[in-house]
């Protein structure tokens, strides 16, 4: 819902007013809008956080993606990963990259699509995983009924009803992710290079229609998937220990995985069957259970290993990881790209030494990105999250530093440069705050300024959802400080009023 929505904000209040604007990056934007260097400064700031945060969680399906379909470990699946994303970003550039999505999102939508239509047949009888997700299995049990049912079994809570944080946070998280996409770098970079601003709605719009398929389908994936790893592993009725399944006789899909490192399995008491089951759950230990002996199962496996469960053919598991390839490549090449034009074009070009040459903001920009691959790659050999929860936080921070001042750019003409500093840095800040803060990081021994150690201490939202608490800050600052200083000059308030002037084009 909040990826989806973002797009709709996207195309109707942001793409074709930036695309007639006529600038190529964010920060230079931003600089112009609010005539000053140093909100140009703090723009490419902002913008450098969220896409390396964002690049981090990219690095981590490229190296779950590479591990498995090379039969390697993490590790080595990564530095692959590295390599490739090195290769055609930095020797490709923007029309380069360009041409390598479009084909990457054709092969994106199939791989994501397909494989799920399959797995709704076999779960369900009915092909499109939409309807799928509300049908029956085959003994004419609801598959959400079933699987709640299974999962309880085992002691887990129940899947439908389990709400990270409750349903204040799952609205907030719903908002931080719209607002979040209409505020990213390398998707609003995409709107500056279309030739026209009609071409910028046409571009969004059918954008738009290939990411409801995608998004609409997820929760049946998510479902159906959560059901088919419980039952391949947990074999036989709950509480039996006998009927568990045994070690040698695993499925080829969990030695598979076990390659990687991303699934592990532990004997605790020595039975040679694999017991999965929720530790808290005191009826197991009668059976001589001792502890979930899945010791490790990565989130980030389930999409790509649940056509392996399901037992789909070969072509289908391999389209899964092409998919799951071309997706974490392509946002990675375009996030890069944002990350070196924003060093090179504005940071250095535009403000440090505007006398360089082209040549050399060319290799200024090849650099920058070899550090952005660097850091990324660090980050994804030690990842503070799951990928998707990486990607949330970078959402989080889009919403709270970049989304409000674009808006404000747009839409309020008197909005000076004084709010517009004083906005970004205050959203940017108490995300960042928020989120560290969670992790342990900012603990003050004998404060409580940020909560202490508790997690989710502000409504009990959680760090992913945070963003949309970021940027009402960041609009209420800049409102403020805007109110201490002088408004806009007239011929800055002028431009603004004619970039809101539809085109005839």
């Amino acid at each position: 819902m909040g990826w989806t929505g973002g797009y709709v904000l996207l195309a109707l209040m942001l793409a074709p007013y930036m695309r007639k604007y006529g600038k190529f990056t964010v920060p230079e934007f931003i600089g112009e809008r609010f005539y000053s260097k140093a909100a140009r400064i703090v723009a490419v700031i902002c913008l450098i956080i969220v896409s390396v945060t964002y690049v981090i969680g990219q690095m981590k399906g490229v190296g779950v993606a590479f591990s498995r379909f090379l039969e390697t470990d993490y590790n080595t699946g990564l530095y692959v990963g590295m390599g490739i994303v090195f290769f055609y970003a930095v020797l490709g550039g923007m029309k380069g990259i360009t041409y390598t999505q479009i084909a990457q999102y054709v092969v994106l939508i199939f791989a994501y699509t397909v494989p799920a239509v399959f797995i709704s047949l076999n779960l369900t009888g009915n092909p499109i995983p939409q309807l799928g997700l509300g049908g029956s299995t085959e003994d004419g049990t609801p598959l959400l009924v079933k699987l709640d049912r299974v999962i309880q079994d085992l002691g887990f809570n129940e899947y439908t009803t389990s709400v990270d944080g409750g349903k204040l946070n799952m609205f907030v998280y719903t908002l931080t992710l719209m607002i979040g996409t209409a505020g990213l770098p390398h998707v609003i970079i995409r709107f500056f290079t279309v030739p026209k601003v009609s071409d910028a709605r046409l571009s969004a719009g059918w954008a738009l229609v290939f990411i409801a398929i995608l998004y609409t389908t997820a929760p049946a994936v998510a479902a159906m998937a959560r059901l088919n790893l419980t039952e391949t592993i947990q074999t036989g009725p709950v509480g039996e220990a006998t009927s568990n399944l045994e070690y040698e006789k695993r499925p080829d899909w969990f030695k598979n995985w076990e390659k990687t490192g991303l699934l592990t399995f532990e004997d605790k008491n020595g039975d040679g069957r694999i017991q999965y089951y929720n530790d808290k759950n005191e009826s197991f230990k009668a059976e001589g259970w001792n502890g979930n002996e899945m010791s490790k199962i990565d989130n980030d496996i389930i999409v790509l290993a649940n056509p392996e469960i399901a037992k789909l053919p070969g072509w289908v598991i391999a389209l899964v990881v092409a998919g799951g390839l071309a997706a974490a490549l392509s946002t990675a090449a375009g996030l890069l790209l944002a990350i070196s034009s924003a060093i090179s074009h504005d940071l250095l070009k535009g403000i440090l030494r505007p006398d360089i040459s082209e040549k050399q903001e060319l290799n200024a920009s090849r650099l920058a990105m070899v550090g952005a691959i660097a850091v990324a790659g660090y980050f994804g050999l030690n990842p503070p999250d799951f990928a998707a929860g990486t990607v949330a936080i970078a959402f989080g921070l889009a919403a709270s530093s970049i989304f409000p001042v674009l808006m404000m750019g747009i839409f309020s003409k008197k909005m000076n440069r004084q709010g517009a500093i004083a906005g970004m840095i205050a959203g940017m800040s108490i995300t960042l705050l928020y989120v560290f803060q969670h992790k342990g990081i900012l603990f003050i021994p004998g404060t409580s300024f940020l909560g202490g150690m508790e997690p989710n201490w502000f409504l009990d939202i959680t760090p992913n959802a945070f963003g949309a608490v970021g940027a009402l800050v960041n609009f209420a600052v800049a409102f403020a400080v805007s109110k201490t200083a002088a408004e806009a000059p007239q011929e800055v308030q002028n431009l603004v009023e004619s970039i809101r002037v539809p085109s005839k084009d």
